[in-house]
């Protein structure tokens, strides 16, 4: 009988090149196919730990990103009014030497008028560096905009986070709970990791305003209000302390809940009391008498009272048991009855406490306690930008780690787990560094975590010292700096002006700034003079995005297919909890174009003006290029940006260089991990053997152990400070600013945007990153948009219906900083008071080589147009952030919304129109992908991709 001969696989390629994934921050493993020296395919590396041959759209089509028209193929130098596209196209020695004669002058004279400030690059351990080095005041990434208060209020509870910091321990978890979690961050991990929980019948719970991917698999979704997650956790916190289900023993052990208050009125109240060695002690319950926190076989008292002074724990119980925290309080203001806080309480105590699990592995803690098994709890929480793109965020974040802290449930089996390097505490972080002197660098680095009022970066005259004002009283712990207030600050001149701003990847102009289009407009805006505001824009991308018309020197980088790169443990790495990871990007492909990898650059740059740490004591360049760098630089004596593969191969951790070492990951699959011994895997701030580990490995010089702060002495301090103690005090217009958000124990309170609801803006305004996009560049993507080449305000039933909508129809929705006119869909899974949309859909017409009429740029919006860069009368340039770390509060946005009917807009196009920006040269010779041949044009990309036939 003759069958039908089925061809169910064809060969793509003749070579594979295994790399990493740049199309969002999982980092993938993915292994590139190769046909005729060109990308026919990519697919996931199933060897790889992170996505284990999981790979999503995003990375699916990387292949398209390599051949997008809109890549840059040469530096450019303007030669017409900014935003006009007049643009020379100019050798890279000519680039490189406009760059080194804007900047030589001010290393010399005034290193602070250089702003060094990088979007989503992954290689900040290195930017930093640079600008350190040149002197400079001025730099920070994008955290500011995005994860900060995730970040900081992670690192100053547990010493560690949510977002890349650590996950849920998926293997025993039985109820997971997500709060704020989009699908764009970290996706290939929570998919893989949600797949586990539902086939072993693990229970998954999001609070999430709207219902889409995560949220739409969960078995229950709990629509919140924005801005009020921070209200719904401590009243879960409220119904565990009235139950009385909380972990007492790992109150006692693990945190600072046995530390004693200080209650005497005066300079020192609300810091910890302290003994005569300056250390805060614990009454051991056997004896009643004080007894050092980490003495071998002391049982800390929760309840003591001594002398007049209370545990932290006494506060915390105090402070949540009040009515004010009951379901029955705040339901309303939450969007979720009563009924269901409590019955969410009840789960968590129920998975905590009555499904508790225990691993038979004896293990040591710090102080030398021997311990028979490891005890958990296996409830696990996840959270990202929902709850921290608040202007409360940060208090938020502090109240979810707190109730996991209560569960017993961090660091131990079935809870949340930390990545290699972290856990840290605060002590084990610099302070940030800030002075500069013409010709020197700094003195360490720009970004760390604040202690006091001391490590405030504050010039003589009690001015920020940065120019976005971070690390000042406006925002104390801005640990990521604040991006977004760059371009407003240096426009207004406040607090000083500059003279060159230099951007990397990051796309200013557009989706990564507030009210963007003021912003358009501060970047041409000139003084009496006639000189621009901001006198020198250096910008370094490798597509033409909006920003690239208002930059007055471009330098080209590479697509990410194209260049070296370092996933470090000194920066990103890629760790799970049960191993430290780092990974490479190697050039699979060779550039068509003349662009260099921008790191390359910096490097090139820091050489021609002399910076510490990039020359010879003859003058040479130190290093080749970035790949080199890689490999030689040392941060500490035998730890440098890669730890495998060290010394003579053998070494991982610490070691000399290996001039190997690239080759030896390029032949790994471009990874390398270290695994965490099975005693050390859990408890780990006080297990001994993890902290032996880290030590051998170089994640820090000498143990340290550390306790979980419920009550945050740091935070105190800042009060103290508000309240009229200490020699440094903040101006009289944020104390009582200082008085609120930077109380000890977590707290809530409403969003500063709730105050425009009073002003006839009454609904909340999200953007949110679907699963297929990431960058700005998504939109660009030919495989991307078909899946999504159009975004829509989605509008909820109640809204819907009490104004008629019917499909087809527009909206103008209106804020204090502007109006828009954009297209409506309804939408039933929303919370009943909130409008959403996808973020970094539309797009300025003349961008990203697409056709003007293509439909990300006719019928695409911004909400980035709505949302005000600064509070409203404060009698001060206050920034639009949270007050505590300066992360800028996007999801605080209150609008009004009024129907548009499709027949009263007949032009059909959102609203604002700008004009198009003129064309720049870029590799595509013209524009692409425009929605009437968008079909010709993907299959041109296919058959590029797909090499000679």
């Amino acid at each position: 009988m003759n069958q039908p001969r089925v061809e169910t696989q064809r060969e793509v390629g003749d070579e594979v090149r295994q790399t990493t994934c740049y199309m969002c921050a999982c980092r993938c493993g993915i292994n590139v196919h190769l046909k005729s020296g060109r990308v026919a395919y990519i697919e996931g590396n199933r060897d790889h730990p992170i996505n284990k041959g999981v790979l999503c759209a995003k990375g699916a089509s990387g292949i398209m990103q390599v051949t997008a028209p809109s890549r840059l193929k040469a530096p450019l130098r303007r030669v017409g009014p900014r935003g006009s596209g007049a643009f020379e196209e100019i050798s890279w020695e000519e680039a490189l030497e406009t760059a080194v004669a804007w900047l030589k002058p001010l290393r010399e004279t005034a290193p602070e008028k250089l702003a060094f400030f990088t979007g989503r690059d992954q290689s900040q351990s290195l930017t930093g560096w640079w600008a350190q080095n040149f002197g400079t005041p001025n730099y920070a990434a994008h955290g500011g905009f995005c994860s900060v208060n995730m970040a900081a209020g992670g690192i100053y509870t547990i010493g560690g986070a949510f977002w890349e910091f650590g996950q849920p321990d998926w293997e025993r978890t039985k109820l997971f709970v997500m709060f704020g979690v989009a699908e764009d961050h970290d996706s290939n991990p929570i998919k893989i990791g949600i797949g586990k929980l539902k086939a072993r019948g693990a229970r998954v719970i999001s609070v999430n305003p709207v219902r889409t991917g995560y949220s739409a698999v969960a078995d229950d979704w709990i629509g919140i209000t924005p801005g009020t997650d921070g209200l719904l956790i401590l009243s879960l916190i409220h119904c565990l302390l009235e139950a009385g289900k909380i972990d007492l023993d790992y109150l006692a052990q693990w945190t600072n809940a046995p530390l004693l208050v200080n209650e005497h009125e005066g300079p020192e109240k609300g810091l910890f009391v302290r003994n005569a060695e300056s250390q805060p002690f614990v009454i051991d319950r056997r004896t009643g008498h004080p007894a050092p926190w980490d003495g071998k076989g002391v049982e800390p008292d929760l309840g003591a009272d001594w002398q007049g002074h209370r545990t932290v724990f006494r506060h915390m119980v105090e402070e949540y048991l009040k009515p004010e925290h009951a379901p029955e309080a705040v339901a309303a203001r939450c969007g979720v009855t009563a009924e269901r806080i409590r019955q969410l309480a009840a789960e968590l105590a129920e998975a905590a406490f009555e499904q508790a699990i225990s691993l038979p592995r004896p293990w040591v803690d710090f102080r030398g306690n021997e311990h028979a098994d490891m005890p958990g709890r296996p409830v696990s929480f996840h959270a990202m930008r929902g709850i921290s793109a608040h202007s409360n965020g940060f208090q938020t974040a502090r109240a979810l780690h707190l109730l996991q802290i209560l569960l017993g449930a961090v660091e131990t089996p079935g809870g949340y787990r930390l990545k290699p390097p972290y856990p840290k505490p605060i002590e084990a972080h610099p302070t940030p560094h800030f002075v500069a002197t013409p010709g020197k660098p700094l003195t360490g680095p720009h970004l760390g975590y604040v202690r006091s009022p001391d490590d405030l970066c504050l010039l003589p005259d009690g001015q920020p010292a940065r120019i976005d004002k971070g690390f000042s009283w406006e925002n104390p712990f801005s640990a990521h700096g604040l991006m977004h207030m760059v371009i407003p600050n240096a426009h207004a001149g406040d607090p000083y002006r500059i003279d060159t701003l230099f951007l990397y990847m990051a796309n200013m102009s557009w989706n990564s700034s507030m009210n963007s289009a003021r912003v358009m407009e501060m970047l041409t805006e000139t003084g009496e003079d006639g000189d621009y505001l901001i006198p020198r824009i250096i910008y370094s991308d490798a597509y033409a995005s909006e920003m690239v018309a208002y930059a007055d020197l471009i330098l080209p980088d590479t697509t990410y297919l194209e260049r070296h790169d370092c996933i470090s443990l000194l920066d990103r790495p890629i760790s799970e909890p049960d191993a430290a990871g780092d990974a490479v990007r190697w050039p699979v492909v060779e550039p068509d174009r003349e662009v260099r990898c921008f790191q390359s650059v910096l490097l090139d740059l820091g050489a021609r003006l002399g910076l510490p740490g990039m020359v010879e004591e003859d003058g040479s360049p130190k290093y080749r290029d970035y790949a080199d760098y890689i490999v030689n630089h040392q941060r500490r004596p035998g730890v440098g940006p890669l730890m495998g593969f060290r010394g003579d191969g053998t070494q991982t951790g610490r070691g000399a260089p290996n001039p190997g070492q690239m080759e030896r990951y390029i032949a790994a699959g471009a990874f390398h991990q270290a695994h965490v011994p099975e005693e050390a895997a859990f408890y780990k701030p006080w297990n001994a053997a993890y902290q032996d580990w880290a030590v051998r490995l170089g994640l820090y010089e000498t143990p340290q152990p550390y306790l979980f702060n419920i009550w945050s002495e740091p935070m105190r301090r800042f009060q103290l400070a508000a309240e009229g103690f200490g020699p440094r005090q903040p101006p009289d217009h944020l104390r009582d600013r200082l008085r609120q958000a930077m109380q000890p124990l977590p707290v809530w309170y409403p969003p500063y945007g709730d105050e425009d609801a009073a002003f006839g803006y009454p609904v909340h305004a999200l953007t949110q990153r679907p699963m297929d996009m990431y960058h700005s560049w998504g939109s660009q993507n030919a495989w991307l948009r078909q899946i999504r080449g159009r975004n829509y305000l989605y509008l909820p039933t109640k809204l819907w219906q009490a104004q008629g909508f019917e499909e087809g129809d527009w909206a103008r929705v209106s804020s204090r900083a502007g109006r828009i006119v954009v297209p409506v869909a309804h939408m039933a899974a929303l919370n009943e008071n909130t409008v959403w949309t996808w973020n970094a859909i539309g797009k300025r017409k003349g961008a990203w080589a697409l056709d003007p009429d293509a439909p990300e740029a006719v019928t695409g919006f911004l909400l980035n147009h709505l949302i005000p860069e600064l509070l409203p009368g404060k009698g001060a340039r206050l920034s639009n952030s949270d007050p505590v770390t300066g992360q800028a509060a996007w999801f605080d946005q209150r609008v009004r919304v009024e129907r548009v009917a499709a027949a009263d807009h007949p032009r059909g196009t959102a609203e604002p129109a700008f004009p198009g920006l003129p064309e720049v040269p870029h590799s595509g010779g013209g524009r692409q992908n425009s929605s009437k041949n968008f079909g010709k044009s993907f299959r041109k990309l296919l058959r590029l991709a797909e090499g000679p036939r």
